[in-house]
């Protein structure tokens, strides 16, 4: 059964079906040949169990939060600062897109969407400047990558949702990996232009007085990160009461300090939030539903089964797992993965002694991958459409040093699991 359902999987992906549609399918599938149990008169109840809960409700208040500050010309700005901070370095611009995507991620919660945030803004500049196009796409791909790992991530608090893990402790969690990596992207991107200065641009200095300029329009982004991780770790507030905090804070500052938020900008910040928010739930009711009928099937047994009768230790299992998320992470969209996964997986890596929390973010920084390795990485075709030009061989190959960094982060959360834990454990 377990063969079958990945293979089903796989196959009805490649015919370019939606993935919601494909977990229904797969779900339906499941209940008719391998349960003896009518699983489907259950449809009902599994996917408003799955819709109702209140911890969902932080989704759709994020993804907002996000599309408000890039529909209100709060991105433009930021992305203009953080040049005036970064642009001494080898490579010049490339550090602004990986610290711009960096910032809209502590806001945002969705890497898809940072992409294609920092992607608009800073396309123009490169073919206006001439910058080598591979590494600086690849830039901004890997950049919006950290959406899904710092807080507030729309992917933790699902896999919090579904593992019935403390969202806070996964937002503190990833705080320090995904600072690190992006503090990791920006040594990586300098040594490199060093190295091959044709691959980077002009490096451009500023004053202080341009810096302090800079710093006044960043003042606003800071706070409301301050405000939205915050209010959750000091107990005032829980996630999705933070999410609607954050949407007041975030109108604020693009009325005030952005370009405004007219009624043609509110509704293209509304439709992409619907947008958005509907292709997540109908992956999580489909998820769930599949979940339903693999648990009443006996597959997650069967899986358990075929792990422990495999005979290794809880490293080698750990290291097994690991490699089955690099390889599904080529073909399956990574919300799809996470959830397909999540309720399989994570009992059987608990049930060894490992901690939920590490192991949530050990595995974002995987799905990471997923999102720019071929052939399905979303943020390569994300930041190609925004390129309008060239091949996205180019966007595929100036992201391949930015995989080798997330690699390097995943034995480092192995080695230190201090990297994840230290954050929860004091706060």
């Amino acid at each position: 059964m377990i063969w079958s359902v990945a293979i089903s999987l796989l196959g009805l992906m490649a015919l370019s079906i939606p993935v919601g549609i494909v977990l229904f399918l797969l779900g339906i599938g499941v209940g008719e040949f391998y349960s003896a149990f009518p699983l489907l008169r259950g449809l009902g109840q599994v996917i408003w169990s799955s819709s109702a809960h209140s911890t969902l409700i932080a989704i759709p208040l994020f993804v907002l939060l996000g599309e408000i500050l890039v529909r209100g010309g709060v991105a433009e700005r930021t992305y203009a600062a953080l040049n005036t901070w970064l642009g001494w370095l080898p490579g010049g611009l490339v550090h602004a897109n990986i610290a711009t995507a960096t910032m809209f991620s502590a806001t945002s919660g969705s890497s898809v969407a940072t992409a294609a945030t920092v992607a608009t803004v800073a396309m123009p500049q490169a073919e206006r400047l001439n910058y080598d196009p591979r590494l600086f796409s690849g830039a901004i791909a890997a950049g919006g990558t950290l959406g899904i790992l710092i807080p507030p991530s729309i992917n933790l608090i699902v896999y919090g949702f579904l593992t019935e893990t403390s969202i806070p402790q996964l937002f503190s969690a990833g705080l320090l990996p995904g600072l690190l990596m992006a503090l990791a992207f920006i040594v990586v991107t300098a040594v490199i232009c060093a190295i091959r200065p044709s691959l980077g641009g002009p490096s451009h200095g500023f004053s202080w007085g341009q810096r302090a300029r800079g710093l006044i329009q960043l003042v606003p982004i800071f706070i409301l990160f301050a405000v939205v991780i915050g209010s959750i770790y000091a107990g005032w507030a829980t996630p999705t009461e933070s999410a609607a905090i954050g949407v007041t804070m975030a109108a604020l500052i693009a009325i005030f300090l952005g370009d405004g938020l007219g009624p043609r900008a509110l509704s293209e910040a509304l439709h992409g939030t619907i947008r958005i928010t509907a292709m997540i739930m109908l992956v999580v009711a489909g998820a769930s539903f599949l979940n339903f009928a693999m648990t009443s099937a006996g597959l997650g047994r069967e899986l358990t089964q075929l792990i422990e009768g495999s005979g290794l230790s809880p490293f080698g299992t750990l290291l097994l797992v690991i490699a089955l998320y690099l390889v599904l992470g080529f073909f399956i969209e990574t919300l799809s993965l996470m959830v397909a996964t999540i309720p399989i997986v994570v009992p059987i890596i608990a049930g060894l002694g490992y901690d939920k929390v590490w192991f949530g973010v050990l595995m974002i920084v995987l799905i990471e991958m997923a999102l720019i390795t071929p052939p399905v990485g979303l943020n390569l075709f994300v930041v190609q459409g925004a390129r309008k030009s060239g091949s996205i061989n180019e966007v595929i190959v100036g992201a391949i040093p930015y995989v080798l960094v997330m690699i390097c982060m995943v034995a480092a959360l192995i080695a230190v699991p201090g990297l994840a834990l230290w954050l929860p454990s004091i706060l």
